[in-house]
């Protein structure tokens, strides 16, 4: 299986323009908004998903946001970087996800989701670490589309998401069980492929096995294991979700008290734009 995986990833098309740029602007020691602005400008889809996004109830601005250039004032160049790779990625992966039942739009509405609490979890304590981890909170789930591509290919899209729905406490431990492999250690298998950044492999390629992690990068992976159980695909701050979320936060000695505040905000947020 994991043969089949690797046959997938290989046949993907090369990084595109727009990602080599991002990802030689995300490596500068000085980022200026306005370059990144101009490498947006070239991508109409990443700036219309952009603009999507940051009108979205998970950012709740009181007024339009009409530009790109007032996207990236408000929510600043990492949380810009992380949404313009998400787009980019997902119109290079060019696939499907019909093993979790979903769509690609709600591929990216759920990595907002996670960015966004992510962010609100953790500003109140440690903003460096927030901008450090808005970009792989915002991707680690991408090995999801090819999961979902092999799926279909071997007829069990069906058999697979009936597994997952009725145990979203369980969906690394099924992905493995299908796959060989959960969907953040495919994610890191495409990164590597791609020649992205180090650091971020790394950090996402144990989400799943957390205890095996490097220990410098062992907090930013914990952060990320909680977020993807709170953000899960099936059942996204369900109140099942929640608790084990929380209950996995406090087995790692995360600060629980500010998640807590941020759910309460997100789901909320939810609410009002339902």
């Amino acid at each position: 299986m994991i043969q089949d995986i690797t046959k997938l990833i290989d046949a993907l098309p090369p990084l595109p323009q727009t990602l080599i740029k991002l990802e030689e602007f995300k490596q500068k020691s000085v980022q200026e908004p306005i370059e990144l602005l101009q490498i947006l400008e070239q991508d109409p889809l990443i700036m219309a998903t952009l603009l999507k996004i940051a009108n979205s109830a998970m950012f709740g601005f009181r007024n339009k946001v009409e530009t790109t250039k007032k996207a990236i004032e408000l929510i600043g160049v990492n949380f810009t970087l992380s949404i313009a790779f998400g787009s980019a990625i997902k119109s290079t992966l060019n696939t499907n996800l019909d093993a979790y039942h979903i769509s690609s739009d709600q591929f990216i509405e759920l990595s907002n989701m996670s960015s966004n609490l992510l962010s609100r979890w953790l500003s109140p304590f440690d903003m460096e670490l927030k901008e450090q981890l808005l970009l792989p909170v915002f991707l680690q789930e991408t090995g999801k589309f090819v999961l979902s591509n092999l799926a279909v290919q071997r007829g069990v899209a069906d058999e697979f998401y009936k597994e997952i729905s009725a145990n979203i406490n369980d969906i690394v431990k099924i992905e493995k069980k299908y796959f060989e492999a959960s969907s953040s250690e495919v994610t890191a298998i495409i990164f590597e492929q791609w020649g992205l950044d180090n650091k971020l492999i790394d950090i996402i390629r144990n989400v799943d096995n957390v205890e095996k992690c490097d220990e410098k990068y062992k907090k930013a992976t914990e952060i990320l294991a909680v977020i993807k159980v709170l953000c899960n695909p099936i059942d996204p701050l369900s109140d099942r979700a929640v608790e084990d979320g929380i209950e996995l936060a406090k087995s790692f000695g995360l600060n629980s008290r500010y998640l807590t505040k941020a759910i309460e905000i997100m789901q909320d947020r939810i609410l009002d734009a339902m």
